[in-house]
Parts: structure tokens; sequence; C-alpha cells
């Protein structure tokens, strides 16, 4: 599959060499004289320019592209490279911050695929969003990341807080949600935790029990 990614900050690249590593074909779309070198240097096809101009996603291939990640920490450049990816057929991932208000969420993800919180969501889930991937199929990333379900039980502290505001131990973080019973998604940034909720956590192999003690009752 193809793909432009927009923005080579922290997000971008990762989830360029995740797609990269995976034998996909990538483009990458940066302004930053040195970010667009690092790109080069990492063996990617770059071009240097503004990713919200519709010229340059079409000089970056976005006319053959299966799908585009906007993945800059700038919302109004993500947004209008998604509406031109949009008109080109392609699937559309858009970089929001996790703080942005309800209302704010809700004008941007009618427009696109799939909105993705980097803070809590990270490189991996990034990527599959743009592959169109099933939440609830969860299973190793690489060799020093893996994926696990945990649930959390009645008592945890993590109850009544925001997911984007529950703090593991190590660098552990939250990659999707579901309440019980229900398929997991990405979650919003106004979502809460109830007890026996169930999350998906995107931590080291031996972390996974840090984690899970950090869950349980009175923790």
């Amino acid at each position: 599959m193809k793909f432009v990614i927009v923005g080579y900050g922290r997000v971008g690249t990762r989830t360029a060499r995740i797609l990269q590593s995976e034998g996909h074909e990538v483009s990458i779309v940066e302004r930053d004289h040195e970010k667009v070198a690092r790109a080069e240097e990492d063996g990617f096809e770059v071009l240097r320019g503004d990713g919200s101009e519709e010229s340059t996603l079409e000089a970056a291939g976005i006319g053959t592209a299966d799908a585009i990640g906007a993945l800059t920490g700038d919302l109004n450049t993500n947004f209008t490279a998604c509406m031109v990816g949009k008109e080109y057929g392609c699937r559309t991932v858009l970089r929001i911050d996790a703080d942005y208000r309800e209302e704010i969420y809700e004008k941007y993800a009618a427009d696109v695929d799939e909105i993705i919180y980097p803070e809590r969501l990270g490189a991996a889930g990034a990527k599959t969003a743009l592959l169109g991937g099933d939440f609830n199929v969860l299973a190793d990333l690489t060799e020093q990341l893996s994926i696990a379900s945990v649930d959390v039980p009645e008592g945890s502290s993590a109850i009544g807080k925001r997911v984007v505001e529950v703090e593991l131990p190590g660098e552990a973080h939250i990659y999707a949600h579901g309440r019980s019973r229900e398929p997991m998604t990405i979650p919003l940034p106004q979502t809460t935790i109830e007890a026996g909720d169930s999350i998906a956590v995107m931590t080291t192999p031996e972390g996974i029990d840090d984690v899970r003690a950090a869950l349980r009752a009175d923790a």
C-alpha cells in the first residue's frame, strides 16, 4: 500500500518507519529543513513544502495513495491535508491534541476517517488507523512493545478519571478503550473510566504486570 505522511516529527517519524518496515510505500511531506534531511537519511521519498497545499500533496503522490496521515502539530494544516486527501479518495487520518473540547472533536470527526491522539495513542496506533485496522485485534507490535487488554476492577483508582488523565507506570500508554462487551475504539478526550471497562495498553512486555497492579482495587 502507498501512504503520504504529512509531518516528520516524533509521531510521523515512527509511523513512517513502522509502515516502511512492513513493506509499504511511504512519501513524506515536511517543511522543516532538518526534518527533511532526517527523512531522506532514513530512506524516504521526501517533498519539502506545505502539507496544506494541494500542489505539494500532488507532487508527493496523493493521487495514487491509499491513505494520508496528517500528523503535524498544527490542526489547521492537518485538517486541510485530510480534506485534499479525501478529494483524491484516500483514507484520512487526522492528528488532534487530546485537550481539544468535545465540540471541536465532533466538528472534525465528521469529515475524516480516523482521529488520533498521539499523547496516548502513539505511532503504532497511527499506523493501525491508516490501515483501517480493527482495534480489537491486539498483538505484539515490535520486539520492544506489546499490547495487552486489561479489565478495570471495582474500586480501581482509575474509575471516574478521563482516559487521557490516567497515569500508568513506566512508558505505558492507553491505546484503546471499550465498555463491557463492547468493541474497543480510540477513546475520546472526555471518555471516563468505569468499573468493568477494558483498556488496551501499549507497554514493554515486562511492564504488563505493573500496569495491572496499578489498576487493581485500592491501587
